[in-house]
């Protein structure tokens, strides 16, 4: 299948590459943001790069700068990089708003302020064509307690879970791991998976194999959160993934399904990121029946929750079931992330997938231009 275009125009849409953040998921951007900024430069792009360190200060990288296989602890003090700042966000984007010719902003950013539909409505408010799914999508897809209630509303599977908030945990810890040897006996396995609820790359994220490890599991997930997720274990599951692009729910591009096969127990933070670790094939082996609903619950849940641009669709499989397990609507572009390279059988080098988000960025704004009302559509 040819790569589809969209007046794909390299050589004239100037870009601000957006990576780093206030999150947890920090390191990880700066993997994702530097490989994309030099993908895009090599496309033609004129890119400029932005840093955001853990405080929130924005810092504007010199043009032209690569990772050249710099840890990311050297980004810790962006001086030593020459970059110029530190500028808060307001001042940042009101920067880029206020040129005679602003940029696209191509958000590389993982977690909360990133991902959650904050920096998206920082972009929106500043009249900035950003890449990417919108506020709301943004905001739905990072909250993984109002994503599962909503794939549940409406008929999409996803794994049995408990909420608990930081505030119970706080006033009443034995009250609420009595309710969670509850929910383990419902569930029929004693071992759960606990985990923040908006946070990923398996952050804070434990396998609690018996009761005593429960209380430890839960005081790590509420590090990095004030709503963690207790989820029934799903035994010999298996960590299948669908890269989804486009705006538009009747044209989306649907990649995979691909698989991740762990180094660990489940494929925690290490196991994601350690090289060598965990190995990936971008061509799981799964039934036709399972393949088929595979893609087809990619489209629904990408298009439950109203994303757009791109994101990649998490399952947990088993020979009885299939569960979906996360959205991400920005996910790694690491070298070992699958989503840009599951569309290789589409035709994409990962060059050509970071180029189609930008095209899908563009033809999302250029659709919002047309109904942008004017003075004369206002009543009065």
């Amino acid at each position: 299948m040819p790569v589809p275009k969209l007046g794909h125009l390299p050589a004239q849409t100037p870009l601000a590459l957006v990576f780093g953040g206030p999150s947890a998921e920090h390191d990880v951007s700066i993997v994702s943001g530097t490989a994309i900024a030099e993908s895009l430069m090599a496309s033609g792009y004129p890119v400029e790069q932005w840093y955001i360190e853990l405080g929130g200060a924005w810092w504007r990288l010199p043009d032209g700068h690569r990772r050249a296989g710099r840890p990311q602890s050297d980004y810790d003090d962006p001086s030593t990089l020459d970059a110029a700042g530190p500028l808060s966000a307001a001042e940042a984007l009101d920067g880029l708003a206020g040129r005679e010719r602003p940029p696209l902003v191509f958000l590389a950013l993982h977690g909360p302020f990133g991902e959650d539909g904050t920096v998206q409505a920082m972009c929106e408010s500043a009249g900035l064509v950003y890449t990417g799914a919108g506020v709301t999508a943004s905001a739905i897809g990072m909250d993984k307690a109002v994503f599962k209630r909503l794939c549940r509303g409406l008929g999409l599977p996803v794994v049995d879970w408990l909420e608990v908030r930081a505030t119970r945990w706080a006033a009443d810890p034995i009250g609420v791991l009595a309710a969670v040897d509850a929910f383990a006996a419902a569930a029929g396995d004693v071992r759960v998976m606990v985990k923040p609820a908006r946070l990923g790359s398996s952050l804070g994220m434990t396998l609690a194999h018996r009761p005593d490890e429960r209380a430890a599991a839960l005081a790590e997930a509420f590090r990095f959160d004030d709503l963690v997720l207790v989820e029934r274990y799903v035994a010999g599951a298996r960590d299948i993934e669908v890269a989804v692009m486009g705006n538009e729910p009747d044209a989306l591009e649907v990649y995979g399904p691909g698989e991740i096969i762990s180094g660990h127990e489940f494929y925690d933070y290490q196991a994601k990121y350690t090289p060598g670790l965990s190995q990936s094939t971008l061509t799981a082996e799964v039934t036709r029946v399972q393949n088929a609903a595979l893609l087809d619950l990619a489209r629904a849940t990408y298009t439950a929750i109203g994303c757009e641009g791109f994101a990649r669709v998490d399952f947990l499989v088993t020979d009885e079931q299939l569960v979906i397990s996360e959205i991400n609507t920005i996910p790694g572009f690491t070298p070992i992330s699958l989503f840009p390279t599951l569309p290789a059988s589409g035709g994409y080098t990962f060059d050509a997938v970071c180029s189609r988000v930008v095209d899908l960025a563009i033809a999302r704004d250029a659709a919002r231009v047309r109904h942008r009302p004017t003075t004369a559509d206002l009543p009065r």
